[in-house]
Formats: structure tokens, sequence, C-alpha cells
């Protein structure tokens, strides 16, 4: 494959993922296979996965802004976040990433029946919910962190179910805030891997290239779809994303 047509591949596998990432999770187990199938080491791939995830979530912060849904974030959450990340990203190459994939796996699936059986948790959020994490809520906010420094795929989900359960977020103000926080934990976690020289930059901006775009065109129907259109993304998610986490294909 040439260099432009493996280049343009990547551009439209990022602006997929890129609407996937923003309504709900789950777009890196687009990008990171075709890394990997463009040549790219795995740890190369998760990497390189980094710099389009963190102008996707640019660009989404960006559009929510414009439509007005801005709000602020938690400064314990962010702290929690970024303490994860780092702590993933650094721990990145120690830990069996298979093990790892299989417990986020089974916790994903076993959220579906919470999202299936309570539906006006996830639409409505809690009532007073004012996006304040407690002790645990915060807890889970770096243990998401940790994955998101490690791995990234499927970290959305997570997020999304820790916001909304933990924080009484409804699912749209809920994305608004994973958006956030994701851009912010990934300038540290990218940070340790371009430190690592493990970005192949290449591949890495063409890719994030489409996942700008991806990230916008995201934001524009989440806030048009509302949570249900977000809550059906979600469920779609859990079941393809856990099912390969767990190796079902």
């Amino acid at each position: 494959m040439s260099l432009p047509v493996e280049l343009t591949v990547l551009a439209l596998a990022g602006l997929v993922a890129g609407v996937i990432n923003t309504l709900a999770g789950g777009g890196s187990f687009i990008t990171l296979p075709v890394f990997i199938f463009m040549g790219l080491p795995a740890p190369v791939a998760n990497a390189t996965n980094r710099v389009g995830v963190l102008l996707q979530c640019a660009t989404s912060a960006l559009a929510y802004r414009q439509e007005g849904l801005t709000r602020a974030v938690d400064k314990r959450a962010v702290v929690a976040c970024c303490a994860g990340a780092v702590v993933g990203a650094l721990l990145s190459v120690d830990i069996d990433e298979g093990t790892l994939k299989a417990i986020i796996g089974v916790v994903m699936l076993a959220m579906l029946p919470v999202i299936l059986l309570r539906p006006g948790r996830w639409l409505e959020g809690r009532p007073g919910g004012d996006g304040r994490a407690g002790p645990g809520g915060l807890l889970a906010l770096f243990a998401v962190g940790v994955y998101g420094g490690f791995l990234q795929a499927g970290v959305g989900v997570l997020l999304l179910a820790t916001l909304v359960l933990g924080s009484g977020l409804d699912l749209v103000r809920a994305n608004v805030v994973k958006v956030v926080l994701v851009l912010l934990w990934t300038v540290p976690a990218l940070a340790i891997y371009i430190a690592a020289d493990l970005i192949a930059w290449p591949q890495a901006l063409a890719m994030a290239a489409g996942s700008a775009a991806g990230g916008w065109l995201g934001a524009r129907v989440t806030v048009r779809g509302g949570p249900q259109l977000v809550r059906a993304a979600l469920i779609a998610v859990i079941v393809v994303s856990s099912g390969r986490l767990l190796g079902a294909w």
C-alpha cells in the first residue's frame, strides 16, 4: 500500500472513530487495529493513537462550547483522572494487557443490565446531580484514568458510566465532561509516550486530521440526538467492545 493511500485510510478511520468516541466511546477499537494493520507494533500503535484522541477531544469540546453546553468540570475529577493517566502510561509496558482487557470487558458487560433496566437514570441523571463526585467516585475516576493512560480503547464507556452513576449527570452533560477529562489526561499521557519515542508521526497526524473532523461532527450529532441517541450508541458500543475485549470476535 502506497503512503498516500495509507494516510487516506488512516484519515477515514479517524473520522469514523472520532464520531464514535464523541457519541459514546470505543473508537480506538477501530483505530488501533488499523494502525497495526499498517505495520505499527502494538506499543507504537497504542501511543500513536493518542495524537488523534487529543485533537478529537479538542474539536469536540469546541463544538460543545459553540452549542452552549460548556460546563465547569470538578477540579478534583481532573486531578484524579490525570494522576491515573500518568500511572497508566508509565505502567503500560509492565502490565499484562490481555488480563486488563479481560477485566474491563467483564465490567462493561456488567454495566449493560443497568443501562437497559434503568434507562431513566441514564437519560435524566440523578435529581440534584451537580457533577461532583464523592470519594468513591473520585477513586473510580482515578481507576478510569489509569486504564485510559494504559490502553484508551473503551475508556469512554467506563468514564460515562462513572459520571452518570457517580456524579448524577445525564448522558449529554456527562458526554461534555467526558470530552474535557479525556482531553486533559491525554496531555500528560501523550508526553510520556513522546518521551519514550513511541509516536509514528506521519500516521499519527493523518489519523488525527480525521479524528478532529469526527469529533466536531460527533458533538453536533450528540446535541441534536439527545440522551436517547447517546444511550443507543452506548449500548451498541458496550456489546461490540466487550466482545472484542473478551476475544469473542
